[in-house]
């Protein structure tokens, strides 16, 4: 429960009570796994009195109603960017790419050589920069990469950025992130604007809740999963691991954020392989 205290006002004349706090913290950690403390509130109150502003919404308490009224679907989407920042750009953390290409990437290009099935998956990859980036060191290595069963999965809970990520266009700021020795695998900034298709056809991307059952058939050879769990508190972070370690072939990587901790019965199987970078050991 949130304690007692004074309610936060804003700028725009809405005013957020303890009670409307407390059951937008509620819902947010039902349905996005999102922990927020009290510490939030501020934040919360800014962020949603613009909503309510270009809603028309008269109070928190009418704003609330919608979450469950017939647009929810759109009235939840819209929350779940509020809440959370999407603070991303190509190799981002580069020490993870190093590892990725001089330990991860030989061993699975050759496996898909051999005809075996290889898949990497980007958890919560908002716009798309980190399966981007994946998929130009695995080309900058092995240019016919194409004609094997080799690809990369990106998720994100929030629609938005993943239907931004679909589009494949990213401003020339962006594209200057990329280091030199990768830029030519990537398209003068035109009209269109689009990463090349050779490195589009890699990737698919698609909405996921990680704190719902994940749905699928096969394991991963990687996931990288960062900056995301810092949302959640310790039990959703510790399911979360679990669910990533079950998901791993053995032998199988997985990267976190730089601030991210592994806890709970994943760690007993994870074994630590570099900086926030472990190894699948189930064994």
């Amino acid at each position: 429960m949130i304690a007692a205290g004074p309610i936060e006002s804003n700028p725009d004349g809405f005013t957020l009570t303890d009670q409307d706090f407390e059951a937008i913290a509620d819902f947010a950690y039902k349905h996005f796994g999102l922990s927020m403390s009290s510490s939030k509130k501020p934040l919360v109150s800014a962020r949603l009195a613009r909503q309510l502003r270009q809603q028309n919404v008269v109070n928190f308490k009418e704003y609330l109603g919608r979450l469950n009224g017939p647009n929810r679907d759109q009235e939840r989407n819209n929350l779940l960017s509020l809440l959370t920042t999407n603070v991303t750009h190509f190799f981002r953390e580069p020490h993870h790419f190093e590892t990725l290409r001089n330990d991860v990437l030989p061993q699975l290009i050759e496996k898909a050589r051999n005809g075996g099935r290889v898949r990497i998956w980007s958890a919560g990859c908002s716009k798309g920069p980190e399966p981007f980036t994946m998929a130009m060191i695995i080309h900058k290595m092995c240019p016919e990469i194409g004609r094997f069963d080799f690809k990369i999965l990106g998720t994100d809970i929030d629609p938005q950025v993943i239907q931004f990520a679909k589009t494949a266009k990213y401003p020339q700021e962006d594209i200057e992130q990329i280091p030199s020795e990768y830029r030519s695998l990537v398209p003068k900034m035109d009209a269109d604007g689009r990463m090349p298709e050779n490195l589009r056809s890699m990737i698919t991307f698609g909405v996921l809740n990680l704190i719902e059952p994940f749905p699928f058939k096969g394991k991963f050879d990687a996931i990288f999963c960062r900056n995301v769990a810092i949302y959640f508190d310790t039990p959703t972070q510790q399911k979360v691991w679990q669910a990533f370690q079950q998901n791993l072939n053995p032998g199988g990587y997985l990267f976190i954020g730089h601030s991210e901790r592994m806890s709970g019965p994943a760690e007993a199987k994870l074994k630590t392989s570099g900086i926030t970078t472990y190894i699948n050991t189930p064994a």
